[in-house]
Formats: C-alpha cells, sequence, structure tokens
C-alpha cells in the first residue's frame, strides 16, 4: 500500500490541532465520539469499548493504532465481521450502485464512468458533465446522498478501494462527494465559488457508523479528498479556516449510530437535525433508507 493511503492522525495534528478536535467531536451528545468496539481494550482503559477516543490516544507513539481495515489482521477482520457484521464493499461495486443513482438522477447511462464488468474496473470519462434539461450542476451538486452503516464511507468517498488498499487517482474516482467534487471543478474558475459549492456539496451529503475507529476513518477521507481537489484545480492547499470549516461539516453529518439497534443516541440525534435542518424531508429519507 501506499503511504498516503492510511492518513497520518499525527499529521493532521501538526497541521492543526483544531481540525483533529473537530473530527473527534459527536455533535450529538457534546462529547467526542468514543470506541464502540473492544478490539483495543487490550492497550488500557483509555481504550475500552465506551472509552472516548480522544487525541493521545492516537497520537504521538499511538499514532498507528487506528488504520484501515485492510491494513488489520486477518483475525481481526474476522471478528469484525462476526461481532459487528462488518463487511466492506469493494470500490467496482460501489461505483456501479452509485452510478445507478445517477442514471436515474441523469435520465441516462455512463454519466461518470464506463464500467468494464468482465475486469471489475471502470474508466472515467473526460468531457465534462453535461445536465439535462430542467436541471443545472448546481443542482446535482446539492442532491441529498446518504451512505448508511459506512464503515470507511467508501460510497462517499473513493481515495482507495477499502478492500485491497489499492490508491485511486482523483481521475478515476466514484465516490458520491468525488463526484459533486468533479462537477464543481469542471463548473467554476474561482476558489471563492469552488469554496461555496464544495460546502454545498458536504452539507448534501451523510453517513453513519457505529465503531468510531472506522467512523474517524471514514471523516479524515472526507476531509483529505476535499483537500486534495481544491489542491488538484488551483495548485496550492485551501486555506486552514476553509478545511476547518469542511471538518465542522463532516463531524455533522457523518456521525456515530448503531445501525443495527439504533437506541438512545439515534433518537437524540434525529431529534437535533430535526431542529438544525428544520425540515421533516430530512427525517423521512432517512427513514426511507432502511
Amino acid at each position: 500500500m501506499k503511504p498516503n493511503i492510511d492518513i497520518s492522525e499525527n499529521e493532521l495534528l501538526r497541521q492543526s490541532e483544531e481540525i483533529l478536535v473537530e473530527l473527534l467531536r459527536d455533535h450529538t451528545t457534546h462529547k467526542n465520539i468514543f470506541w464502540a468496539t473492544d478490539d483495543y481494550a487490550s492497550l488500557g482503559e483509555a481504550y475500552s469499548y465506551h472509552a472516548p477516543i480522544t487525541i493521545p490516544c492516537i497520537t504521538g507513539d499511538n499514532g498507528f493504532i487506528i488504520q484501515p481495515r485492510v491494513l488489520k489482521t486477518r483475525e481481526k477482520q474476522a471478528n469484525r465481521t462476526k461481532d459487528k457484521a462488518e463487511v466492506f464493499t469493494p470500490s467496482w461495486v460501489c461505483n456501479t450502485q452509485n452510478n445507478l443513482i445517477d442514471e436515474a438522477w441523469f435520465g441516462r447511462k455512463d454519466v461518470f464512468n464506463q464500467e468494464h464488468p468482465e475486469t471489475k474496473t471502470w474508466t472515467a470519462t473526460t468531457l465534462p458533465v453535461s445536465f439535462p434539461d430542467g436541471k443545472t450542476w448546481k443542482d446535482y451538486v446539492r442532491s441529498t446522498r446518504m451512505e448508511i452503516t459506512c464503515g470507511e464511507a467508501p460510497y462517499l468517498v473513493s481515495r482507495y478501494d477499502t478492500t485491497t488498499g489499492a490508491f485511486i487517482p482523483i481521475s478515476q474516482r466514484i465516490g458520491m462527494i468525488d463526484r459533486k467534487l468533479r462537477v464543481i471543478s469542471e463548473n467554476t474558475t474561482t476558489t471563492g465559488e469552488w469554496l461555496k459549492m464544495a460546502q454545498e456539496a458536504y452539507k448534501n451529503i451523510y453517513g453513519y457508523e457505529w465503531q468510531g475507529d472506522n467512523l474517524l476513518l471514514a471523516r479524515e477521507a472526507l476531509l483529505i479528498t476535499f483537500i486534495e481537489y481544491y489542491t488538484e484545480k488551483f495548485g496550492e492547499k485551501p486555506q486552514e479556516r476553509s478545511i476547518k470549516y469542511i471538518a465542522y461539516i463532516i463531524a455533522w453529518n457523518v456521525f456515530q449510530m448503531d445501525g443495527l439497534k439504533g437506541g438512545k443516541i439515534a433518537d437524540e440525534l434525529f431529534d437535533t437535525m430535526n431542529k438544525v435542518c428544520r425540515t421533516k424531508q430530512f427525517i423521512k429519507y432517512i427513514f426511507s433508507c432502511h
């Protein structure tokens, strides 16, 4: 695996402690997300099931502790599948299913790429995406997408194949946010407009996951993806305040919830989001996904 697949918490901390604090935040409970797994309990009380994930637990000499599933031992992978029904989806399957969503939205096939089922690969289209009558690129950026029980969120964001660890270059990415960011880059020329629409894109994607390490990995991948697309477009990294704001949106929209049991956290979250979004349509959308 390439070294940039496993995002370094130490590097995030060096860049900005505030960003890492935000990525660990649970806006429902006003605390940190917690481990929600016994995988790390042997490391001490700070790593027990109900313990919050804190910066000291995952940085410094502990900076290697959280790793993508593909880097975990076979035994750990098997245990997590048995205990939490954790099964990750290959990128080619994510691409096929995301393509079906876009086929319905655009009214045509092969909008972002052409699939090669015989080799389980795809080739991205090279021309700018065109939009059907009555719909604009901004409508697509603002269209709502959600990945339930998201793990490392391979449907939302596709920096790497979560089953093989293969890095996916920006030009071939297939995640929901990747598609939105591609459209933004094709239709904007200034940093201000790009950032404004990127914020809209992140405000309109959602996901939830129970195990805290997976949730952090998903949030990190979404954040780094924002930085990568901006850098690809403008040749420099976005300002720290822009990165912090995207981290804030991600911490709200990609949240900790048990997709098998629901429970008190789910009830509190839906009540909070109903107040924040001030619309019943979003709540109906969440329940329609089950």
